[in-house]
């Protein structure tokens, strides 16, 4: 069982590789990322408040429990990381999907009443 920091890295590291990969869809080439570049995109984005060797220390952990692999300076998912990051993206999409379809929809004016805040 994973706790929620070390899902949290998988998911995320699921996110960027198919984000990398999004554009050589079509193509017969991979994009993959080191432990460093991937943890300076995550220290950048501010998604996370933690120091970077926290995040190293993650990164090993999924590597001693067999989700990921870093041979030839690639960090790759294995095939028991991927089948947990998809696990991790099923659980939350439909939180995902909420907050998506809740930033662009506001329910009929009819419905809706106005009250003074108090």
């Amino acid at each position: 069982m994973l706790s929620k920091t070390h899902q949290l890295m998988l998911y995320s590291l699921g996110r960027c590789t198919k984000q990398l990969n999004k554009r050589f869809e079509d193509a017969p080439l991979e994009v993959s990322i080191s432990k460093a570049g991937f943890i300076d995109v995550l220290m950048e984005s501010g998604l996370v408040g933690k120091k970077e060797r926290a995040l190293y220390k993650n990164l090993e952990l999924l590597e001693k429990k067999r989700l990921l692999s870093y041979e030839h300076r690639e960090l790759k998912f294995t095939l028991k990381g991927y089948k947990a990051f998809t696990k991790v993206q099923k659980s939350i999409m439909p939180y995902i999907s909420h907050h998506a379809f809740w930033e662009s929809h506001v329910p009929s004016m009819r419905k809706l009443q106005a009250h003074l805040k108090r």
